[in-house]
């Protein structure tokens, strides 16, 4: 029997250790077939900081009180050391794990200790009961020590581009004058396309990053609450399919699914949980394969040290490298749970995997050229399943998330309508943090739904957007033109 459905599933910004670290899975090695336990904690590693000493410590808040930075350069301090530097276009310093409570702290952490904290097991069931009933992928990294949005390119197209940081307004906007980021062999999206191979996207709510890759259409974009409906259907012919949790930007993530630290992580689990169940109790279950993985480490510790990655050499412009890097070294681990029937159950993949496996599955499974030389090298996951007939066994329902003070996450509908009461910090600038690829989702959307004549007027707007209250009031604006299209198209 073979894979006809992938399903993938990217949150946000969490490290191997820091989710995983203390879970004690047991299992069977995938390559050698042998008995293995997972590569994960011994409770006696810590980080230095002013003279004192903070180890990792088992149990983690369910929400962050400070957003670790995880933009480049902090990341080079965290692998590197306190400050650690990264020679433009020379090799990656030496990596002894040791700056990541100092670069918390520079970033604004008021607790050095409280990046060293990693979840308990018991805090995280459903993440647990799927890392210990199918696949744990122990050395799956980020594909660039850098931060989401670059990080992100690598699961579409085997590469950033040379892009090696969070972009700015301005320069979302200057791409947008040649029609969209330039990545010279195009996404993966592309290439399904050409070969008649459909692909559907959802989303948790109106801007989903993917949207801003040029060649995403807006009907390729579908609201997530109508997911576990649709696999209701009787025919369900998307071969590829992503989905992208809330993020709830504008409101520092405080009621997203994507597990971004500022969130509250049991809305992830929810979304997790959700999602596996949808796929399991749908008549798609015995065809599909599921990725579950986080695009980066968000900052928070990670033992191991990752190694050297091959580049992706696909004659991107230096344009918009800031740092002169040269993309020949992975970023830190990041969880990542491989989920079919045809797989053998309770196995830990001790190999090396990275963003672009995701693509490389994509291409093995049908018969697609790679993009890069990263796709080329890397792993793909469908080689996971080996077995002939599905298994029976596995869990039609998952445990609950673990309870939190905070109310439920809302999965079942669209999200609401923005307004200038859900802001905070709108003075804030709106080039911080992930608001610049949100507003890129947005601005495509928004040359989608409006005349030609109208896009000299929307570029200019965006480019003058200066605040978070600007972003605001933009994707209000945004998000209302979308949905009366959406509702539109429906309605012929």
């Amino acid at each position: 029997m073979a894979i006809e459905h992938l399903f993938v599933l990217m949150l946000e910004n969490r490290s191997f250790d820091h989710m995983l670290g203390f879970s004690k899975i047991a299992g069977t090695d995938a390559k050698t077939g042998e008995p293995t336990t997972i590569h994960a904690l011994s409770g006696t590693e810590s980080n230095s900081w002013n003279g004192s000493n903070y180890p990792v410590t088992e149990g983690a808040d369910l929400t962050m009180p400070t957003d670790p930075s995880h933009e480049f350069p902090f990341i080079v301090e965290q692998l590197c050391g306190a400050g650690a530097t990264y020679p433009s276009g020379g090799p990656y310093p030496p990596i002894d794990n040791s700056g990541f409570v100092a670069s918390y702290m520079a970033s604004g952490g008021q607790n050095p200790a409280e990046i060293m904290k990693c979840y308990a097991p018991d805090q995280l069931p459903v993440l647990m009961a799927l890392a210990s009933e199918f696949v744990v992928c122990d050395h799956w990294h980020a594909s660039l020590p850098g931060p989401t949005w670059p990080n992100r390119m690598f699961v579409h197209a085997a590469s950033s581009g040379g892009l090696d940081h969070t972009p700015t307004i301005p320069q979302i906007v200057d791409w947008e004058t040649v029609d969209g980021f330039p990545l010279p062999h195009g996404t993966i999206f592309d290439q399904l396309e050409s070969s008649g191979i459909s692909r559907r996207l959802y989303s948790g709510d109106d801007f989903p990053m993917v949207a801003a890759l040029k060649g995403i259409h807006l009907d390729d974009i579908r609201h997530y609450s109508l997911f576990e409906s649709d696999l209701q259907q009787p025919s369900y012919p998307y071969s590829y399919v992503f989905i992208e949790p809330s993020y709830d930007i504008l409101n520092n993530y405080r009621s997203g699914t994507s597990q971004h630290p500022l969130g509250d992580v049991t809305y992830g689990e929810a979304l997790i949980k959700q999602a596996y169940e949808a796929i399991r109790n749908s008549q798609y279950w015995e065809t599909s394969l599921l990725i579950i993985t986080w695009d980066e480490h968000g900052g928070f510790y990670d033992h191991k040290h990752p190694g050297a990655a091959p580049a992706p050499n696909d004659g991107a412009p230096t344009t918009y490298n800031e740092y002169g890097f040269t993309f020949t070294q992975y970023g830190p681990r990041v969880p990542a749970v491989v989920v079919s029937p045809l797989i053998p159950g309770n196995l830990i993949d001790h190999r090396i995997y990275d963003h672009a496996s995701i693509p490389a599955t994509l291409e093995s499974l049908f018969g697609l050229t790679p993009m890069t030389a990263r796709d080329q090298a890397a792993r793909a996951v469908n080689r996971l399943c080996t077995l002939q007939t599905p298994r029976t066994d596995a869990p039609t329902t998952l445990p609950n998330p673990a309870a939190s003070p905070n109310p439920a996450p809302v999965l079942t509908a669209p999200s609401p309508n923005l307004s200038t009461a859900s802001i905070t910090a709108p003075d804030q600038s709106a080039n911080a943090g992930n608001l610049p690829a949100v507003v890129h989702s947005a601005m495509r959307q928004d040359l989608a739904v409006s005349p030609a004549g109208a896009r000299p007027a929307i570029l200019a707007r965006v480019r003058d957007l200066q605040t978070r209250g600007d972003a605001l009031h933009y994707l209000a604006e945004v998000q209302q033109k979308i949905r009366g299209a959406k509702a539109q198209t429906a309605g012929q």
